[in-house]
């Protein structure tokens, strides 16, 4: 009997490790490409005759490094970026998120594993005389102890535990690379950021300047009409350009205050906390060489495309889940104890109790409930498939549209320095022949306002450039991957 049951033990733990219902998953290939755009993207960009306008390359055989931000060259950056990781509550939510999945995984583990329980029961109580006495005795009035160990199992002999386990692994798996899309999206949102802060100093500052051509206009203009010129219009006119002028700084500083509050946000800190730092477009370098990686690559390194195949695994094992919940359900309970009225001899003589029982359990009717929950599951994975396939596409129009843009933002920069300098020139010579009285007052105002657009075009080019440059770095999946550590931990947590 006892080999026998061995054996039947054994067969039955041989069965259980054997097989595990619903799809194998496996990870869907990469799209077979070697270039994010058509034959229009070019290698490289032209360039300009300004600071920041040199032309950038896009370089397929280097890969992109896990500390991107200081290929612009800016200490400030680097220490920002140093304290947003170190102090941003998102990014610790996100990592906490991380450990509560792992928990979870490790957790639906432990059915693997029989259950152990132990209890103990002391008890006084007296019976009734009008009934039998409950023990053997005549006695009335008893103490008892009852001391019990029991064992539970459930043999997964279909694989439903380690389906479950599967796809709690997948949702481990999603959260460990949503984790790596907040650091990722976190260091972009600071430089981001930062570039935002040059721009609009740098919008301010040539709105200032542009203030005061104006107001040297109206001096001469005022001049002019003492000596009977000019008529008191041309006054006026000129005083309604210098006051349209100075209206476009109020919205920029508002602008400007507003972008200092999200670095402070970005930094965990409050906006009274605001950085020290402050930026301009000289002080951040443009980056030429552009690591964009190759092509096939992109979906191992988008972490939105990779939490998107992990969610497809975790779909994908609750399919097995729902298969093994149709099947029959196995379970083995024993339990070995001791009752007795003395605490020290409820192990003694015949006071020893135990119990071996197997139960297996088969649904014969449940309204379609499971099957229509297997159906629901494997719609949950066609969804998480379609999912995925947008995803992947979404990621290299990303990176499309970003070098689309970078080669477009130096055309149009280098058209921007080319009109600025026209219109600067222009504006000379207006302001010269004004002095002398050969052109009109609408002649000046056409001048500075020309001036004043090619000059905050010029600024917004340049800064588009910086923030272009910037988006290309995320698109590409920020080198999450080449940090130091990353590997290592992701192998350990496939380990669990």
């Amino acid at each position: 009997m006892r080999r026998a049951g061995a054996a039947a033990v054994l067969t039955l733990a041989a069965f259980a490790a054997g097989c595990a219902v619903g799809p194998n998953f496996r990870r869907p290939s990469a799209p077979a490409v070697d270039s994010y755009g058509r034959p229009s993207l070019a290698a490289s960009t032209v360039s300009s005759d300004v600071p920041g306008g040199q032309a950038q390359r896009f370089v397929g055989e280097r890969d992109l490094t896990h500390d991107w931000w200081t290929l612009f060259q800016s200490p400030a950056v680097n220490a920002l970026v140093e304290r947003a990781v170190r102090a941003n509550p998102t990014l610790v939510g996100a990592e906490q998120a991380l450990r509560q999945a792992v928990m979870l995984v490790s957790a639906q583990r432990g059915l693997f594993y029989p259950s152990v329980a132990a209890s103990f029961s002391p008890s006084y109580a007296r019976a009734s005389a009008t009934l039998s006495p409950p023990l053997s005795t005549p006695q009335l009035t008893y103490s008892l102890f009852t001391a019990q160990v029991t064992v539970g199992f459930t043999p997964d002999v279909f694989g439903g535990t380690r389906r479950q386990v599967e796809a709690l692994r997948g949702l481990a798996e999603a959260q460990r690379f949503q984790v790596e899309a907040a650091y990722v999206t976190l260091t972009t949102n600071v430089v981001a950021a930062a570039v935002q802060d040059a721009a609009l100093r740098a919008q301010i500052a040539a709105n200032r300047e542009i203030v005061g051509i104006v107001t040297q206009s109206l001096v001469l203009v005022r001049r002019q009409f003492e000596l009977g010129a000019v008529a008191g219009i041309d006054v006026s006119a000129q005083e309604v350009a210098l006051a349209q002028v100075e209206l476009t700084l109020p919205p920029l500083q508002k602008q400007l205050e507003q972008n200092r509050n999200l670095l402070a946000a970005l930094l965990g800190r409050l906006p009274a906390d605001a950085p020290e730092e402050t930026f301009d477009l000289t002080s951040l370098t443009l980056p030429e060489d552009l690591p964009v990686g190759v092509p096939s690559k992109l979906v191992e390194q988008r972490p939105d495309v990779r939490a998107a195949a992990a969610q497809m695994h975790a779909a994908s094992g609750q399919i097995g889940v729902a298969v093994a919940n149709r099947l029959p359900q196995f379970t083995i309970t024993g339990a070995y104890g001791g009752t007795s009225t003395s605490l020290a001899r409820m192990f003694a003589n015949g006071n020893p109790f135990w119990s071996i029982a197997g139960n297996v359990a088969q649904s014969i009717f449940d309204g379609g409930t499971l099957l229509f929950r297997q159906r629901a599951a494997e719609a949950a994975f066609e969804q998480a498939a379609a999912q995925y396939r947008s995803t992947v596409i979404t990621a290299f129009q990303n990176v499309a549209d970003v070098l689309y843009a970078l080669q477009s933002d130096a055309e149009s920069l280098k058209a921007a320095v080319a009109a600025e300098r026209a219109a600067r020139r222009t504006l000379d010579i207006t302001l010269r022949q004004r002095e002398l009285g050969a052109v009109s007052y609408l002649a000046l105002l056409s001048a500075q306002q020309a001036y004043q657009q090619t000059l905050i075009a010029r600024v917004q080019a340049q800064a588009s450039r910086l923030a272009d440059t910037v988006a290309l770095f995320q698109a590409l999946g920020g080198g999450w991957w080449n940090r130091p550590g990353a590997a290592q931990r992701a192998a350990e947590r496939d380990e669990r």
